[in-house]
């Protein structure tokens, strides 16, 4: 036995082994005992307290989260902020009309006072990283079931929270790490005035569009330009004409001095989620239910967007946001089922598995606490998968269809109706909150086109998920109305409010609950509401077992090899990781270089309108040559590709050299390491950014904002 036990876990190592360097999104306090030698072997010249500092100006401070799921960073004293265009996409395409095409012709403000407010938007930025492990755990014993630890968990982060916040105006999470088995807190400040400055055409913010989404060659240029503005007192503030531009404590330097394959990288951002510790059973749960759920339900909808955004130009502007969200993660999902099966993810994991169930049977102690685990996690992903693809489902479905999500919007306007506290404070704010949602709402809805989606996925949702776990609304479609689809949808569509503002606004200018509880958009939310409540009671009733051994597999997997330095999942906080500009081998004979040019943009070029259109001005200022000082030896580079480890929310993360200077803007992953959220692939898997001189030539040679260049530190 002990030599079986000492063969697996030798091959265990040996998988640990091809870890490199350029793998891990760090906790920046760690820096400096897991980290900095290496780094600094790779080309790094700062010190750990030029990258974060809690006393002094670092990196970190010009590191900010973008809206609620994007990075960027300040790029000027004043407070100028560089993102990528699809974060920026939503604000863009709210500013545009069929009379100011923003989306399609670019926008840039001449001045200040031509910089476009976006209500709802806003920058954070990290104050301080604290470990509160010790703390968050002092109480918990292992005699505890998962649902209490939880519980007592959360009263001492809030604990913690609130004395972080006390006497100021920021705010503090606590957050878990290794699965619970580690706790940081994290203190921010955010500003709340965040305006529009300069965003390219989308023809080149968006050039390539699904077709070249998570593919290298790339040639987008895919950057947007906001300012924050703060208080005339210096501190964060909602929107008004008396604000100022924001002074950073650090802003980015900018290099012109360009790239060389093999020079040292480094991203700052906020990496979404990765799930490098799920097992074998949680990966086969992705391939036969998330992912094909996801690409069957988007893909109808989306067809369905497309032909009515390609026969009209005000439609398009509605809904190209909302096209561009959907089909982001769904061609995500087809990339990472074929990564997972062409890299056998699933043996790899199957491998780990193997070697952690011998470590565990070497030794007693280990056996008697983790020798359920494997079991426990194995039988929760078989009794779970039921529910999982119910409730998947249910959201793919019901959060396509516009006019349920405008019903579910009134639910808590509903609960003070119902009470008749129509006349307290929190009534009030209720209801200004609401006129808010509906006015943004109604601004991009069409009623045709969400017509022929509910029709869809109505119909889509009852093929997929057994008749006696329906919403109890389908009773009406199938009994009133004989099961038919397009009777019901026509009734839906013509007696609900929630497709007309008029009827909207008057409804709100004086609420009633009789008119609310009557209208079958209201009805058939709550039902909605009602089914997927049930779902995931069910599903929370079959978890106890799998929240502990998904913990205790963790804490085991992170105990069985010391000798390596382990980081994270990532969880939307701030997070560096490093590696080094260069090519990659896709497959037999094919070998991808490490940066692009303007010429392959030309080469590229389709007709006007589609997806790589190229606008007349770049054509000129190509065969023109024309670069300025952002080209090199007469080719103007666009965009490059690094083995940095990022994932979705690095989107608009600098990228930055060795001396602390911003030469890239990262923006997405490559085709052939779709599964590296699960297994960072050692060979593959590359973090594609625009090259920061094509952002600059853009800005000067191609738009003539040369107001925005003068803010700018660039050093060359």
């Amino acid at each position: 036995m002990k030599r079986i036990f000492i063969s697996t876990l030798l091959g265990f190592s040996l998988l640990l082994s091809h870890v490199r360097a350029d793998e891990g999104m760090w906790l920046l306090p760690l820096l400096e005992k897991l980290n900095y030698s290496t780094m600094k072997d790779m080309g790094l010249e700062l010190t750990p307290e030029q990258i974060y500092s809690i006393n002094n100006s670092s990196l970190k401070d010009a590191i900010a989260i973008f809206g609620r799921g994007c990075t960027s960073e300040v790029i000027s004293q004043e407070g100028l902020l560089l993102t990528n265009h699809h974060c920026g996409y939503d604000e863009i395409q709210s500013h545009t009309t069929l009379e100011n095409d923003v989306l399609g012709e670019g926008f840039w403000a001449n001045s200040k006072e031509d910089e476009l407010p976006n209500p709802g938007l806003s920058a954070t930025f990290l104050i301080r990283i604290e470990e509160v492990t010790d703390k968050v755990l002092a109480d918990i014993n292992d005699e505890m079931s998962e649902t209490e630890r939880s519980e007592k968990i959360r009263g001492v982060a809030k604990e913690l929270s609130d004395a972080a916040t006390a006497d100021n105006h920021y705010r503090a999470m606590v957050r878990s790490f290794f699965d619970n088995n580690k706790y940081y807190l994290f203190v921010y400040e955010t500003y709340e005035d965040v305006r529009l400055v300069g965003t390219p055409p989308e023809s080149i913010g968006k050039f390539g569009k699904d077709t070249d989404n998570w593919q290298w060659p790339r040639h987008t240029g895919d950057f947007s330009l906001f300012r924050i503005y703060m208080s005339p007192d210096g501190k964060p503030a909602e929107y008004s004409e008396e604000n100022i531009p924001f002074k950073p404590k650090h802003h980015l330097t900018i290099s012109l001095k360009g790239i060389e394959k093999g020079d040292f990288t480094m991203i700052l951002g906020y990496p979404g989620g990765t799930d490098r510790y799920i097992t074998s059973w949680g990966v086969e749960q992705l391939m036969e239910v998330t992912h094909p759920n996801r690409i069957k339900i988007r893909g109808i909808r989306q067809d369905i967007l497309k032909e009515d955004m390609n026969a009209d130009k005000e439609v398009y502007n509605k809904y190209a946001s909302k096209y561009a969200r959907s089909s982001n993660y769904w061609k995500y999902s087809i990339g990472q089922s074929k990564g997972i099966k062409r890299l056998k993810v699933i043996e790899r994991k199957r491998e780990e598995e193997s070697a952690f169930e011998a470590w565990i049977q070497s030794d007693e102690a280990l056996k008697s606490r983790y020798n359920d685990v494997l079991a426990d996690i194995e039988n929760f992903y078989k009794d779970s998968k039921p529910y999982m693809h119910n409730l998947q489902v249910m959201s793919e479905v019901f959060r396509a269809t516009e006019i349920f999500q405008a019903a579910k919007n009134t639910f808590d306007l509903a609960e003070f109706l119902l009470n008749e506290k129509t006349d307290t404070e929190a009534f009030n704010e209720e209801l200004a909150d609401l006129k808010k949602k509906m006015d943004k709402f109604f601004k991009d809805y069409n009623k045709p086109t969400d017509m022929k989606v509910t029709r869809a996925m109505l119909e889509l949702y009852a093929a997929m998920v057994p008749a006696d776990q329906h919403p109890d609304f389908y009773e009406t479609i199938n009994g009133k109305f004989k099961g038919d689809y397009d009777k019901y949808v026509e009734k839906l569509f013509s007696k609900s409010i929630f497709t007309d503002k008029n009827k909207v606004d008057n409804f709100l200018s004086n609420p009633s609950w009789k008119v609310l509880s009557k209208d079958p958009a209201y009805i058939a939310a709550k039902s909605i509401g009602a089914s997927t409540f049930m779902e995931r009671n069910q599903y929370r009733a079959i978890s106890e077992d799998f929240r502990r051994a998904r913990r205790l597999y963790t804490e085991g997997m992170l105990k069985m090899d010391t000798s390596r330095a382990y980081y994270p999942d990532a969880n939307f906080t701030m997070r560096l990781t490093y590696g080094t500009v260069s090519d990659y081998y896709p497959a037999d004979a094919v070998h991808y270089d490490y940066i692009t040019y303007l010429k392959g943009v030309m080469e590229k070029e389709g007709p006007a309108g589609g997806e790589f259109e190229v606008p007349a001005k770049l054509k000129e200022l190509y065969k023109a040559k024309d670069y300025g000082r952002y080209g090199v030896d007469g080719k103007m580079p666009v965009c490059f590709i690094s083995n940095n480890d990022i994932t979705g929310g690095n989107s608009g993360s600098p990228v930055i050299n060795g001396k602390g200077e911003l030469i890239g803007l990262a923006f997405d992953g490559n085709w052939e390491a779709m599964s590296g959220d699960i297994v960072f692939e050692n060979e593959l898997q590359k973090t594609i950014s625009v090259d920061i001189r094509y952002v600059l030539f853009i800005m000067d040679k191609y738009a003539g904002a040369t107001n925005l260049i003068e803010e700018l530190t660039i050093v060359e």
